[in-house]
């Protein structure tokens, strides 16, 4: 399962600023006042072949009667009480605080790996102005500065050293998990209660019933997996309860512990920006996805409606748009043992094992003769030779004499022509340049 890291301090330290970093985007809000960040930010990041998942937290604020800061206390504690690994963040421009030391000593108590790093050290004048913070007695100081990334390789090689390579794992074929995902009441549960044959989760007409994921083992009509629930997951700016922020982090470890994602649309609202952001976080995740749309029995139809509502989605999704899309009535238990179907031929289509024979055979004449990189600054690039990695997802290797030169253009031509020829639909599948 993947690492959740939570970047917390008080206000205005630099927290978004080192989330961008991180995560290299520009998700978070960057302002110089204090207090900006109120919601929470989630990302994925990388450092040597590890990767984990970030959390930008609210600034924390004791002592005050905003009705936000109190929210904001609120789901500082649990991101500490959730992640694995708390980065606490100071300011050596503001020195220590009170409010640093209020920080310091939830974090104490938290029993979790803390790194105490020191922000703003844009100068060498600055680099000694970390001492005074040994004293909130959280060890060794990582002094950073996350606007020019100054420092930031040390900070990671130490948070990342209990981390493991996924992209080193084996794939291991157990019970394969399909979890269940999307907004709150589009009828996550009231789906696999359709599926089971009874009342397994609690369904209600209310937003946010299921609090937490719930796992059920499907064992029936020759289908064999695990299946889990999740609790929908809102804007992020109305995840005002701690119980539902609870949820949303749940979610997200349901998500990076899966091996297919069913992400459900309620067809009346179609694909919102929370929807694309599920999406984004499982293609980050390289899960395999069929996409639901549900309660299509409430929508008044005409020829094309379907083939418009797909076509639709797909604009929105793209690039990555080679997934399966189902239509459905839960209630009406409409299409929902396709989804299944679906779910398990993806599944198949994931940890499918291509031999280097047939890929040399059918792929390399295609980016050695037919269409070859374009030329670089005068540089001719050759490939060479292709092999997939024993990983639980489809990755491949091609090796040839000048990687640095091939670009995004390409690299989509190349997974497009093998999409072509090998069935990879709803699976995201990464492909790598190296030199020989």
């Amino acid at each position: 399962m993947g690492k959740i890291v939570a970047i917390v301090g008080r206000p205005n330290v630099g927290k978004s600023t080192l989330f961008n970093r991180l995560t290299e985007t520009r998700e978070a809000i960057i302002h110089e006042t204090a207090g900006v960040t109120r919601d929470r930010h989630y990302g994925k990041s990388n450092w040597n072949g590890k990767e984990f998942s970030v959390i930008d937290t609210g600034g924390y604020i004791m002592g005050s009667d905003d009705k936000f800061e109190e929210e904001i206390r609120k789901q500082v504690a649990l991101a500490i009480e959730e992640a694995d690994t708390i980065i606490f963040l100071v300011d050596v421009k503001d020195g220590l605080t009170p409010m640093d030391e209020d920080v310091a000593q939830m974090l104490r108590r938290s029993e979790k790996k803390v790194l105490l790093v020191a922000n703003k050290v844009d100068n060498t004048k600055r680099a000694y102005d970390d001492a005074e913070f040994y004293s909130l007695g959280l060890g060794d100081i990582f002094s950073i500065s996350s606007i020019n990334g100054s420092g930031t390789g040390d900070m990671l090689d130490e948070l990342v050293k209990d981390f493991e390579i996924e992209e080193e794992e084996n794939i291991e074929l157990g019970l394969p998990k399909i979890t269940v995902v999307g907004r709150p009441n589009v009828g996550k549960s009231s789906l696999i209660n359709a599926l089971i044959g009874q009342e397994r989760n609690i369904v209600t007409n209310v937003s946010g019933t299921t609090r937490d994921s719930v796992n059920t083992r499907y064992n029936l009509f020759g289908f064999d997996f695990m299946i889990i629930d999740t609790a929908g997951v809102r804007k992020k700016g109305k995840v005002s309860e701690d119980i539902e922020f609870y949820s949303v982090m749940r979610s997200i470890r349901s998500i990076e512990d899966s091996d297919i994602c069913i992400l459900m649309l309620d067809a009346s609202e179609g694909l919102e920006s929370q929807d694309l952001n599920l999406y984004s976080l499982i293609q980050r995740n390289h899960k395999g996805l069929v996409v639901v749309v549900n309660k299509w029995d409430l929508i008044e139809k005409d020829t094309n409606t379907s083939k418009d509502f797909e076509a639709k989605i797909r604009r929105k999704i793209a690039p990555f748009d080679d997934v399966p899309i189902i239509f459905t009535s839960v209630t009406n238990k409409q299409r929902i043992f396709k989804v299944l179907e679906t779910a398990k031929k993806v599944y198949e289509n994931r940890i499918q094992r291509i031999p280097t024979s047939k890929l040399n055979e059918l792929i390399l004449p295609i980016v050695k003769e037919q269409n070859p990189p374009p030329a670089y600054k005068g540089k001719v690039i050759k490939i060479k030779y292709i092999m997939q990695l024993k990983t639980a997802y489809p990755q491949f290797v091609f090796y040839c004499n000048l990687p640095q030169y091939i670009r995004e253009p390409y690299k989509r031509y190349v997974e497009n022509r093998m999409r072509e020829i090998y069935d990879f639909n709803g699976v995201p599948i990464t492909l790598y340049f190296r030199e020989k």
